[in-house]
């Protein structure tokens, strides 16, 4: 039956690695290995009740990160239905590359913690697109926002699906993780954003717009309310679950809750078919369902991989191998820029247990930097880079030269601090 299981998954794997160049969505591949893989674990055990019950207790965790992802990004959409974004946009005057970059960088490296490295991406490449016309530089800065949203995502327990993920389970705490990290994840992008400012002279030439966007679909007023009330319900995210120690899905179901309710007041004197374009309901038909489905599928995979004990001999075998837990983790940080980092993170988590390290221990907090940051080193190692590599139509190898050994510099000289913050305070 083992071997049947890593067979099935490595290919599932595989599947979801080389997905640009099957051309089959790895959503689609990663639900039929983690379905595959709990068929191979029933099929081949006596007991089909435990092997049910273990299924249903895994279910149970990961509903949690998919109901948290859904209504993130549900919030996110509502602001950007209501030109919330335009807010921050329309303050951006600088023309001069070396500042713009400056100000693209730390805005995005802010901005992720709160909105998570994914969206901001995608909402700092659309800001760049329009502000920046020439492509080659257009890509310069898309490297630097790459980066930029990674390390921003790091350190907070709401900036990366990864770090989410521990802090679901326990294994981080809120204030902590942002306490610890913030200096390693600062460090990590600004090492490259010092390279990135020397390689820059000039000035950025605008795009000609289009009239046709400059049509305003909601006042100012409305923006404003929306924009500052979405921010406001995702920051108290952590505060809610803090005061009532109820799991971080449920502040932010409430969080949307209470957003619905000011949008369904906001525009109840319009008629049916404006109301809808400013609804809930349509920002959710909006929100990227495809990767919500491929994290069910893939920590599906990774649970029954947990619940028949490999995990746990994978953990004794790489400890056993590198024998040092700093070593362990810089070397899951860069798989993760291989292979996505949301399984190796929920892998981790099934291989070394809270009795092992208890919450807040070094290791969970140096594997949320370095699988939040090490994605970054490849173009299709993070779901941020993802994403940019879709909407400006980035090469592979153009990253790989240009951006990547940025990245794993700055990568590097994060763990650095890392560890030095470790070995003196």
């Amino acid at each position: 039956m083992v071997q049947l299981l890593i067979a099935a998954f490595v290919i599932g794997y595989l599947a979801i690695v080389f997905e640009h160049k099957l051309k089959i969505n790895k959503a689609a591949s990663a639900l039929v290995t983690g379905v595959i893989c709990w068929t191979i674990f029933i099929l081949f055990t006596a007991s089909k009740e435990q092997v049910t019950d273990s299924l249903l207790h895994h279910l149970g965790e990961l509903s949690q990160i998919l109901f948290f992802l859904m209504g993130a990004m549900a919030i996110v959409e509502l602001i950007d239905l209501h030109d919330g974004f335009e807010i921050i946009t329309r303050r951006i005057i600088t023309k001069n590359k070396r500042k713009l970059i400056w100000i693209i960088s730390l805005l995005t490296f802010f901005l992720s913690p709160v909105l998570d490295n994914l969206t901001t991406a995608i909402v700092m490449i659309s800001l760049v697109r329009k502000l920046v016309s020439d492509k080659n530089d257009r890509l310069v800065f898309a490297g630097a926002i790459i980066i930029a949203a990674n390390a921003g995502g790091a350190w907070s327990p709401i900036g990366d699906v990864t770090t989410t993920m521990l802090w679901i389970g326990g294994q981080i705490t809120a204030l902590n993780i942002i306490v610890k990290l913030i200096l390693p994840s600062l460090i990590c992008m600004l090492v490259p954003l010092l390279f990135f400012h020397f390689s820059l002279k000039g000035d950025v030439q605008a795009p000609e717009r289009n009239a046709e966007n400059d049509q305003i679909t909601t006042t100012r007023f409305q923006s404003k309310v929306v924009f500052l009330s979405g921010l406001g319900v995702l920051l108290m995210v952590p505060v809610f679950k803090t005061l009532t120690h109820l799991p971080p899905f449920m502040g932010i179901l409430i969080g949307l809750g209470i957003l619905w309710i000011i949008t369904e007041l906001m525009h109840g004197h319009r008629d049916e078919e404006e109301r809808k374009r400013f609804s809930v309901a349509y920002a959710l038909q909006k929100i990227d369902v495809p990767s919500i489905l491929f994290f069910l599928g893939i920590l599906l995979a990774i649970g029954a991989l947990q619940a028949t004990g490999q995990l746990t001999l994978a953990a004794d075998a790489l400890g056993s191998g590198l024998k040092n837990d700093n070593l362990i983790v810089l070397s899951i940080g860069l798989l993760s820029a291989v292979v996505d980092n949301v399984p190796l993170v929920a892998a981790s988590m099934g291989m070394y247990s809270l009795a092992q390290y208890p919450v807040d221990h070094p290791f969970w907090e140096f594997l949320a930097y370095c699988t939040g940051t090490g994605g970054s080193v490849l173009i299709v190692g993070s779901a941020a880079g993802v994403a940019i590599m879709g909407i400006e139509k980035i090469e592979f190898v153009w990253y790989l030269k240009r951006i990547g050994w940025l990245a794993l510099l700055g990568y590097l000289s994060g763990a650095g601090i890392y560890i030095l913050q470790q070995a003196f305070f």
